[in-house]
């Protein structure tokens, strides 16, 4: 007897966001199914991926990572070009230097360093603040005037500064990441704030905040999920790509940071592969768009998602 699958159709789809510049520019989103469900319908783009970097030397960063990168984590424009290199579909850098409780760099010295950095990469840049609300809206509008056409992803914006961050990124030709504290309804509200300043939402990419495995990814996976069935279902206020910062949580745990433990095995062999189904984990959810911190990562990452996208006869 033949087994005749059942499959969805769904009304609505995902947006499609496109980051950077030709011949270089990346596509993020165009999903009208549920995540490699090829037999159902149509998944017009694959997952991307970024590797971050910072515009100051991180002092916390595991040994594992850092020997990744050895002789350019003091220089941004070199450690951009490293993961270049290394294959990476976009670089996401962190303008860690702003913290007013570190070094406080200056908008203008901040704007001078992405410049730097987006002048001497082929790819697409993602930047994101140091985290302080008031000081991200003031480095953010002078990096997006710096950046003017690079057609970058800046964030992230929250529902206390999204007006000022909006605003650059319509005056200056850049999307933007709309991040909000694991609540789809808050997602969806930043969203209909955002667009009712005349963003289009194909230049919005969500950031619903991600935990890494065993610290909460069961949830994040839920909360992407639900955004993503909302999106098919014909939400258009839930319908703009999802953006996860992997990299971020996963090298925060401890069995990330713990060195090296008989029964845990080798910590950068665990730790790369924490971040990686971390990662694949939130593919399988509905995410669009990876930053990652592990070369490694990036590569076993990548790997997984060719494989899931090749379609099978059904």
């Amino acid at each position: 007897m033949t087994l005749k699958l059942a499959k969805e159709k769904w009304p609505g789809r995902v947006l499609e966001m496109v980051i950077g510049q030709d011949p270089w520019a990346v596509i993020a989103g165009g999903d009208n199914t549920l995540p490699f469900h090829h037999f159902e319908g149509e998944m017009a783009n694959r997952p991307v991926a970024a590797l971050e970097i910072w515009d100051v030397e991180p002092t916390d960063w595991p040994e594992a990572i850092k020997a990744q990168f050895e002789g350019v984590l003091d220089n941004p424009v070199a450690w951009a070009k490293k993961c270049e290199d290394y294959g990476a579909d976009m670089v996401c850098l962190k303008t860690a230097s702003a913290n007013p409780e570190g070094r406080n760099a200056s908008p203008l010295e901040v704007a001078a360093t992405v410049r730097a950095v987006a002048e001497a990469v082929r790819v697409p840049l993602i930047i994101t603040g140091c985290g302080v609300e008031e000081k991200d809206v003031q480095t953010l509008q002078a990096v997006g005037e710096a950046i003017s056409g690079y057609n970058a992803l800046l964030g992230c914006a929250t529902a206390n500064n999204y007006q000022a961050i909006t605003e650059a990124c319509m005056l200056h030709g850049h999307n933007l990441i709309a991040t909000s504290p694991l609540d789809i309804n808050l997602a969806k509200q930043l969203n209909i704030l955002i667009s009712e300043l005349d963003l289009p939402l194909n230049r919005i990419a969500m950031d619903p905040l991600v935990g890494a495995l065993g610290y909460g990814l069961e949830y994040a996976y839920s909360i992407i999920e639900r955004s993503r069935l909302g999106a098919l279902g014909g939400d258009k206020m839930l319908s703009a790509p999802i953006i996860c910062f992997v990299g971020q949580e996963t090298w925060k745990t401890r069995e990330a940071r713990t060195e090296q433990k008989e029964e845990w095995g080798a910590q950068t062999r665990r730790a790369i592969l924490w971040e990686t189904v971390t990662a694949a984990s939130l593919a399988l959810a509905g995410g669009s768009i990876f930053v990652l911190r592990h070369p490694e990562t990036l590569k076993q990452f990548n790997e997984h998602i060719l494989a899931l996208m090749k379609p099978n006869s059904y």
